[in-house]
């Protein structure tokens, strides 16, 4: 095998003409990978991701070969991919006003140029999901595009396939999350072309990197939300005084322990399962 990539928590490795994509128990905020690893957490992003590509596999193509055919050392925590030409997008949908996309709308009154109504705070469910795009950058913060950012980079019909994808999925599996008590506030995803030319979901799938989750009986507008998701660990590292470049803080074991049962929550609820 050949390492050609390590991501801020995913390392890519060659194997033949198949990739392995392995999650690692590193967790980035802000861009910044922390020094502290959250044991088990690689796993259980692993887990998730497999769950909801098997559940949308009626709705789009997905990069997955093998969750099993990997290096008993990577077991768990792997998947043998396809390769994709990744789209230099990151496909974001949004059903809450939370994070950046609060922000934006405090200032402008929009999300990547699309216009919410007046009124609304942080926590408010959106009057229908919306598809807010990012740049998709290899150093320094993703920024917002619009829509028609993306079709001037990418095409009218891909960046129309993109949107309906990206709002499709997220509406399903929010959709289901509510049925086991989670909102999905909003969730990141990202597609590829595969070698015969066919858009391809790849990366990670409503996952907690990837996705705000709150629990659906303590959501309250107006307020930040108990978070199912690395938000906890955003907002511990803001409360530190650290000014968001590197170095990171260390994460002290309280706050590992309890990020580790929030990401581990997540996913009981959402598969049904029992993390062993």
């Amino acid at each position: 095998m050949e390492h050609v990539h390590a991501g801020k928590v995913r390392d890519l490795y060659r194997d033949g003409d198949d990739i392995l994509l392995v999650a690692s128990d590193r967790i980035s905020v802000y861009d910044v990978v922390l020094p502290t690893p959250v044991p088990g957490k690689g796993a259980l992003l692993t887990q998730l991701s497999n769950w909801w590509f098997e559940y949308f596999r009626d709705v789009v193509p997905n990069h997955v070969l093998s969750t099993t055919d990997v290096p008993e050392e990577f077991a768990g925590r792997a998947v043998r991919c396809r390769p994709l030409k990744m789209v230099q997008v990151e496909c974001i949908a949004r059903g809450y006003l939370a994070g950046l996309g609060l922000r934006e709308y405090q200032k402008y009154g929009t999300v990547s140029g699309v216009a919410l109504p007046p009124g609304l705070e942080e926590g408010s469910k959106l009057p229908e999901p919306i598809f807010t795009p990012t740049t998709k950058a290899s150093e320094g913060h993703d920024e917002f595009i619009t829509f028609d950012d993306v079709v001037k980079q990418e095409g009218q019909e891909t960046a129309e396939r993109l949107r309906a994808l990206t709002l499709d999925i997220y509406r399903r599996g929010a959709e289901h999350a509510a049925g086991r008590g989670i909102i999905v506030a909003d969730t990141k995803l990202e597609f590829g072309w595969d070698s015969a030319g066919v858009l391809t979901l790849g990366d990670e799938v409503l996952t907690s990197d990837s996705s705000r989750f709150w629990p659906a009986d303590q959501w309250e507008p107006g307020r930040p939300q108990y978070a199912f998701d690395k938000q906890f660990v955003r907002e511990w590292a803001t409360g530190t005084g650290w000014d968001k470049t590197e170095p990171g803080p260390e994460i002290p074991a309280d706050v590992v322990e309890a990020t580790r049962r929030r990401y581990t929550e997540a996913y009981e609820r959402i598969t049904g399962r029992t993390c062993s």
